[in-house]
């Protein structure tokens, strides 16, 4: 506003002393000054304060003293005299009456008719009608406000124009507004005075006679604001009022300015205020406010602030270019700042004061001053911002001067670093800047350099992500034409979204490719680049593992014969938690370039696998021995990196085993032997420790376990961990104090030696043992494993079988492997043992029966057989895993083979079609796992000794009927049975018969095929009530009964009519009876097809099993006893042939069909007592009319009586 240049504003000085009532700094103004503040000084001496301490009162006579020499305040004081309540009421009127319609035009209730012009009545009127003209006039501009919805006028008048009167005006506004706050609120005076001439002076006046209301009117004038106040004339007004109110008040102008943030309006104002602020900033060395700002605002989180001020400098740049320019005032700020820092030598142009043209200075070179990178980083982000957020087109003196500042040199520091990487990005997200051949050739130059003094800069500024990553970052990128993965690299190195077209890359690309890192260039400067000390996620920025993996997606390393081996190793040895997110993808891309090659035309052009002695030597201190006298070298990240590439490898190998075939290539696997020796369980279970840390590497680690080392995996191996590592097992370690007296693996094995004469120094030993950490039991176990056959001797405690149980167990999570071979080495029998005959853990893997022929004792000793089968689950998993494996990698012979056929030319004869390899691998699985369950159900048979004692399976099974027989006395285990207890609920062979129980439940659930094959292999009848009962998966069964009947032979079919029955007493399912009745007509349909000799081999057996079939399902008792009459009817006919007597047997049956009830009273004692002697009969069919008798006897007793 040029109106308001000559007029005098209210100090800054002037205003604080006002704000803070500072008499002695009122006293101190000029005399212009304190005219300006009469209003509020002469009512403040005038009114009754609320405040009557003494030194009010003293500093009351100091104002009025101090108004005592002043004209002026003579007419204020005749404006406070006047009745302003009527004239509040007269001004209401006049606003209802404006208010009506037509109403503007009329007689003003305040004014009279005008004589002369405004100006001239106010020079001649009295202090009330000058205080009526004042309101009137403002009344009606403030109408017109609010009828203007938004649109900005400029109201002419004389009372607010006329230099003469300006004061004595500004006296009556300041009065008005005093005295009549309701009417005349003072943020809709301040709106109002925006549209006259000198409008902000008159604000400035009223605002510093009411200081407390600052804040206030600000913020009512940039909430009724523009969103873009460079755009209209009312906007530069508002802005131009309020910049002079801060400048009034210039301790609150950030306030004004977060203000204005908040209400996205008059972003004009907040550049002002900011432009104002930075002046008065005198650290030069620092970002300057402007810097912070403008940063804040385009590269905050809120898209509403960034939209809005984005759009101011977008239609700041469509006006030409004005001096009075907001945008333009700060753009030249900002080149002011940016020559400021650039090295005197090189700041080829220097702005001038009074126009923002150019002049050119001599040229040279120097580097950057330290205390000045920071700055120049924070301009470089703002000018990206500026450019690529909010659309600033640069100038030529803009672009020359970002050129020469990106391509200075800064000093050696993280600072420094940080400076060159965004000058680099800045460069790629704007080649435009580069516009001449000259430029160019600087810029090249400028790159030459970063590569040259890379690792200086990493080593001098200590830090570990340095630029050199990123130069050949985005070397690789242009060489394999990856220009999204460049605009990607910039947005995130410079902190921003911006557009970046791949065609504007061009010209750098062809630089790059060709000028500055050719290929070759690029391959044989990564592998000297330096591996990342501790490499972890933690360390941001571009790494040279970022480089590398790019490197090796690209086979640029195989392509030029660049070894890469040793770079990775030694970078796996650097790691450390928390896991880097890069680390795993450059594994996997390391693996696909050592198996696959870079093309067909060169199939040697791999990359080298890691050895087995660098492998070894990262699990070092972790293979056995005392590992706390052992340093580890490596960390617990390095040695599941390493883990994870073995697996990983391995994997990977038998994937692409047939295509690796046909190109008639075939890497090295890695040994059995080097696979023994890493413990694969313990760091699996550290790691589980780690999951926060490790990110997705615990769960890949997992799958390739469960994959290739199932045997690792088993579920019973995990429930078991829960329970070592639980709260109740935390509890006992904490009793073992530092004081606690340790034992040594030697004192162990003198206790051993001791047994079994001597138990207790053994169990004192075994309890110690048990307080302690699995992985501190580990020196402990070949003293445990090499004396566990000492136990199988007579005398030995019970207790102490559980606690090696318990000690196994604990060692089996931290090395499973190296465990079970050493047991089953140590649990062979005697013969075995002195031919010193060790199995390997290959060995195992090939034959997992191994395990089985274990000593005998074994067998009655269920702590030890515990183990043992815990031993053949896990290698029957293994030899599947072994097998599968053993089939991909030897998958070449089967394309020789066909080959071998085709070239002999006999691929048209009809031959019948040869077993594949993947099912004679299937039929071998099957014989292995067949095989251990018939032999762990031949173990559950009760030996000659124990049937000498009447301990036999039924006698077993009846004890869970009667469980008030007495127990074994849980304190000795004496393998063999010969101290068990008839009818013991807890004897040895009891409890392994559950055992063995469980095994099979889990092998026929995990493959119920198993069970079909072992039940057409068939087993002893006596195990039937066992397995039916103990195995609670045998009800599978039942699908393939129907199919075990219609086999030819007579035993399977016999085989599956007793496991009929034993079913359907166990599960009385509608599926059992129909199974049932299927058996029954089977049994009808053989009675009318078999000889003599074979009907009377099938029925003996299968007609008891009749009973369980009627006392499950007693619907079938029709169909059982038309059978027992069928089959009796054949016999007799057949004794009958023979001229023996027979009806009265025939007879009875009869009679027993009709009439049971009569008969139900006999009881199966007296009935077999009565047919004991005709049983005797050689006769079979006489036996078998017998045997049906009893049947029928059995069924009806059953049926009657319940018995």
């Amino acid at each position: 506003m040029a109106e308001c240049a000559a007029l005098q504003f209210v100090s800054p000085y002037a205003f604080e002393a006002m704000q803070k009532v500072d008499v002695v700094r009122l006293a101190a103004l000029s005399d212009p000054e304190l005219r300006l503040l009469l209003p509020c000084l002469v009512r403040m001496a005038l009114c009754a304060p609320a405040d009557q301490s003494q030194a009010w009162a003293e500093d009351k006579k100091l104002i009025l003293r101090l108004l005592s020499g002043v004209e002026a305040v003579n007419s204020i004081v005749a404006l406070l005299s006047v009745d302003f309540h009527a004239l509040e009421q007269d001004a209401r009127k006049e606003q209802q009456l404006r208010h009506k319609p037509g109403g503007s035009n009329g007689e003003s209730i305040l004014v009279s008719q005008l004589q002369h012009g405004l100006t001239l009545e106010f020079e001649h009127s009295d202090p009330l009608r000058r205080l009526r003209l004042a309101l009137s006039e403002l009344l009606a501009i403030m109408n017109k406000v609010s009828d203007s919805n938004g649109e900005f006028f400029l109201k002419s008048s004389e009372l607010f124009e006329s230099t003469v009167y300006l004061e004595e005006v500004a006296d009556v506004l300041c009065i008005l507004q005093a005295e009549l706050p309701s009417l005349l609120p003072i943020v809709d005076v301040a709106e109002a005075l925006l549209h006259v001439r000198n409008g902000e002076w008159f604000l400035c006046l009223s605002v510093a006679n009411v200081p407390d209301s600052f804040n206030e009117v600000c913020r009512g004038l940039i909430k009724n604001g523009e969103r873009q106040d460079e755009e209209s004339v009312g906007g530069r007004r508002r802005t131009e009022a309020l910049r002079q109110l801060c400048q009034m008040n210039p301790s609150q102008a950030l306030s004004v300015r977060a203000m204005v943030v908040e209400e996205c309006h008059l972003p004009g104002l907040g550049v002002a205020l900011t432009l104002d602020h930075t002046k008065s900033d005198t650290a030069d060395d620092a970002v300057s406010n402007l810097v912070s700002f403008v940063s804040g605002l385009l590269l905050g989180t809120n898209a509403k602030v960034r939209t809005w001020f984005g759009m101011f400098i977008r239609n700041g740049q469509q006006r030409k270019r004005e001096s009075s320019s907001v945008l333009w005032q700060m753009r030249r700020q900002l080149l002011l700042e940016l020559v400021a820092i650039l090295p005197r030598s090189r700041s080829t142009h220097v702005p001038n004061d009074s126009d923002s043209d150019l002049e050119q200075t001599v040229a040279g070179y120097s580097g950057l001053r330290e205390e000045h990178v920071v700055k120049a980083s924070a301009l470089l982000r703002l000018y990206c911002a500026l450019m690529g957020i909010a659309g600033l087109r640069p100038t030529d003196e803009e672009a020359e001067q970002l050129l020469q500042l990106i391509t200075s040199r800064p000093p050696a520091t993280p600072a420094g670093v940080r400076f060159v990487s965004l000058s680099f990005c800045k460069l790629l997200a704007f080649p435009t800047l580069v516009s001449t051949p000259e430029q160019e050739q600087l810029m090249v130059m400028w790159l030459s350099w970063m590569i040259k003094e890379e690792e200086y800069f990493e080593s001098a500024a200590g830090v570990s992500a340095s630029f050199g990553e990123m130069l050949l970052l985005v070397a690789m990128y242009f060489h394999s034409n990856q220009l999204s993965s460049i605009i990607e690299l910039v947005c995130s190195t410079l902190g921003m979204k911006i557009a970046i077209k791949s065609s504007s890359l061009s010209k750098m690309k062809t630089i790059f490719t060709q000028e500055i890192f050719t290929e070759q260039v690029v391959t044989a400067h990564a592998v000297r680049v330096p591996v990342t000390n501790n490499l972890n996620a933690t360390i941001t920025g571009f790494l040279p593992i970022h480089c590398i993996y790019q490197l090796l997606r690209s086979r640029a390393f195989t392509k030029h014969k660049v070894s890469i081996k040793d770079w990775i190793y030694k970078q796996l040895c650097e790691t450390s938690t928390p896991l880097h997110t890069q680390l795993l993808p450059l594994i996997e891309v390391y693996i696909n370039s050592i198996l696959t090659p870079a093309s067909k035309a060169s199939p040697e052009a791999t990359n080298q696998p890691i050895t087995e002695q660098e492998i070894l030597n990262v699990f070092q201190g972790l293979t056995g021995g005392d590992s706390s006298r052992i340093r580890l070298r490596y960390n617990i990240m390095s040695q599941l990196l390493v883990l994870y590439y073995v697996l990983s490898y391995e994997e990977a190998l038998m994937v692409n085993t047939k295509a690796l075939a046909l190109m008639q290539r075939k890497p090295k696997s890695y040994s059995a032997a080097l696979m023994d020796q890493i413990p694969i369980k313990y760091l699996i279970r550290q790691a589980q420790g780690l999951q926060q840390e490790l990110g997705g590497l615990h769960s890949a680690l997992l799958r390739l376990l469960a994959t290739n080392y199932p045997h690792l995996c088993m579920v019973e191996d995990w429930i078991c961990e829960e329970e070592i590592t639980g709260t109740v097992s935390l509890l006992r370690r904490m009793l073992l104090t530092g004081t606690a007296k340790k034992y040594s693996p030697k004192q162990l094995q003198e206790a051993f030696q001791m047994v079994p004469s001597n138990n207790t120094r053994l169990m004192q030993i075994l309890e110690h043992l048990t307080l302690l950490s699995a992985s501190d039991l580990i020196p402990y176990v070949e003293v445990l494993m090499s004396n566990m056959s000492r136990l199988l001797n007579v005398g030995v405690s019970r207790r102490i079988f559980q606690t090696v149980n318990k000690l196994w167990m604990v060692l089996n999570t931290v090395m499973p492997r190296r465990l079970w071979v050493m047991t089953v080495n140590a649990l062979q029998p005697s013969i075995k043992l002195l031919r010193q005959q060790k199995y390997t853990q290959n060995d195992l893997m090939i034959d997992p029966l191994i395990v089985l022929r274990c000593d005998q004792r074994i067998y009655r000793c269920p702590p030890l057989m515990d183990i043992t089968l815990h031993m053949l689950n896990g290698y029957l998993l293994a030899s599947k895993a072994y097998l599968n494996a053993h089939l991909k990698e030897t998958a070449d012979h089967d394309s020789k083979q066909s080959q071998t056929i085709s070239n002999l030319g006999l691929s048209g004869q009809t031959e019948a079609p040869e077993v594949t390899r993947e099912e004679l691998k299937n039929a071998l699985l099957a014989a292995q796992d067949s095989a251990a369950v018939q032999i762990l159900l031949e173990m559950c048979l009760p030996t000659e000794e124990e049937k000498g004692q009447d301990i036999t399976t039924e006698s077993l099974l009846k004890s869970i009927q009667h469980p008030a027989l007495k127990q074994e006395d849980p304190d000795s285990c004496h393998v063999g049975g010969s101290e068990e207890k008839e009818g013991s609920l807890l004897s040895n062979l009891r409890e392994v018969q559950c055992l063995i129980c469980c095994l099979l439940h889990q092998m026929f659930i995990a493959d119920p095929n198993i069970a079909k094959l072992v039940h057409f292999q068939g087993y002893p009848q006596d195990l039937l009530p066992l397995t039916v009962a103990g195995i609670p998966s045998m009800h599978i069964c039942l699908d393939f009964i129907p199919e075990l009947l219609a086999q030819p032979q007579l035993e399977k079919q016999i085989f599956a009519i007793q496991l009929l029955s034993h079913l359907c007493a166990q599960y009385a399912l509608p599926k059992s009876l129909s199974v049932a009745r299927l058996a029954i007509s089977v049994m009808g349909t053989l009675l009318t097809v078999l000889t003599q000799d074979k009907r009377f081999s099938f029925f003996m057996p299968t007609l008891p099993c009749l009973v369980s079939f009627c006392q499950a399902f007693p619907p079938l008792y029709d169909d059982v006893t038309a059978l027992l009459i069928q089959v009796g009817q054949v016999c007799a006919s057949d004794v009958a042939a023979k001229a023996r007597d027979i009806d009265p047997l025939i007879a009875r049956f009869q009679h027993l069909k009709e009439k049971p009830d009569k008969i139900a009273g006999i009881s199966k004692a007296s009935l077999q007592q009565r047919l004991a002697g005709e049983l005797a009969s050689r006769d079979p069919d006489v036996q078998l009319c017998y045997r049906i008798e009893a049947t029928f006897m059995e069924i009806i007793n059953m049926t009657v009586t319940g018995v």
